[in-house]
């Protein structure tokens, strides 16, 4: 390991001791997963304990939903509170910075604001987003382009001092193959050797991470279950994470619902709860630090059963 923990504000995150939960809050109305938060809701604040609902008193309806969604995770064991405002399904359209703003800025407030001890992370490869999520109150990069989309995104991560999970992506939306109820998925990445091509990938993005000044304590890798890969490519990653967790930093597992699942199953995104606990009890067979992850009460659970099988000597 570069580093047994990350400290971030006054929580500690002690890697190898247990699973972390990251919560996907998508502030979106195109997520795959159908979860998006923002299509209007006629309950505006149905199920919100009172301290959220007396907290959401004259907020939009978008952030109304956004605090039930944020309560229900941490209430459910959610770590950290990943906060999007870009759907990044294969083949969705981008978003422009002023639009994504718009969307994810009023949600990290109302959740900081509702929910000081949060641990919050922003899903954006824009900087003129991350910046403003971390005056917001975000603690967390979460890039699924690894630092190269943006060429501002490396020195602001840097300045801020804040943790940043560089994601291998290598998506072409000229690969995308598309089957009525499952989704889309990459068909024809060509990799010469999957496993070696993505670690050599990703250490491509820690060393511009490095470069422009962010330590290497606060680098996480994410293999990209989905981004540019086949349902096979996929599948293989998983099985043969700890080779991405080999070259010293924590891994991040994203597989939640996603595609290959639901090839794999022949389900559609919202039958792919069972198939989802395996890729997460696998994943941290396998080394996994922080999944991330639509079903926080379920997944919690299966991390910590999980943990309690393979973590036991820790």
């Amino acid at each position: 390991m570069k580093s047994p923990s990350l400290k971030i504000g006054t929580h500690d995150l002690n890697w190898g001791a247990r699973t972390y939960v990251m919560g996907i809050l998508n502030i979106t109305s195109d997520s795959f997963s159908g979860d998006g938060l923002l299509p209007p809701s006629p309950d505006r604040d149905a199920g919100l304990s009172r301290r959220a609902a007396e907290g959401a008193e004259a907020l939009p309806k978008r952030e109304v939903r956004a605090l039930k969604q944020a309560e229900i995770f941490l209430s459910a064991g959610a770590d950290i509170l990943d906060v999007g405002g870009e759907s990044t399904r294969p083949g969705s359209a981008p978003v422009s910075a002023d639009e994504e703003l718009a969307r994810v800025i009023p949600v990290i407030q109302a959740i900081s604001g509702q929910f000081p001890d949060a641990l919050i992370s922003i899903d954006t490869y824009k900087a003129k987003v991350a910046e403003a999520a971390f005056k917001a109150g975000a603690h967390i990069l979460n890039d699924v382009w690894a630092l190269r989309a943006d060429p501002d995104l490396a020195g602001l991560a840097a300045a801020r001092k804040v943790p940043v999970v560089l994601m291998h992506n290598r998506s072409d939306p000229a690969n995308l193959e598309v089957r009525e109820r499952l989704g889309k998925s990459y068909a024809g990445s060509d990799y010469q050797d999957l496993i070696q091509d993505v670690k050599r990938e990703l250490l491509q993005s820690v060393e511009l991470a490095v470069k422009a000044g962010v330590a290497e304590s606060h680098i996480i890798l994410d293999p990209g279950i989905g981004f540019g890969k086949t349902v096979q490519h996929n599948l293989e990653l998983i099985d043969r994470l700890d080779e991405i967790r080999s070259l010293g930093f924590p891994v991040l597992l994203g597989s939640s619902r996603k595609s290959f699942i639901g090839f794999t199953l022949d389900l559609p995104a919202d039958q792919r709860l069972e198939g989802t606990a395996a890729t997460v009890a696998v994943g941290i067979a396998r080394g996994a630090d922080i999944v991330r992850v639509h079903d926080v009460l379920q997944m919690a659970r299966v991390v910590k059963m999980t943990d309690a099988l393979v973590r036991h000597n820790s």
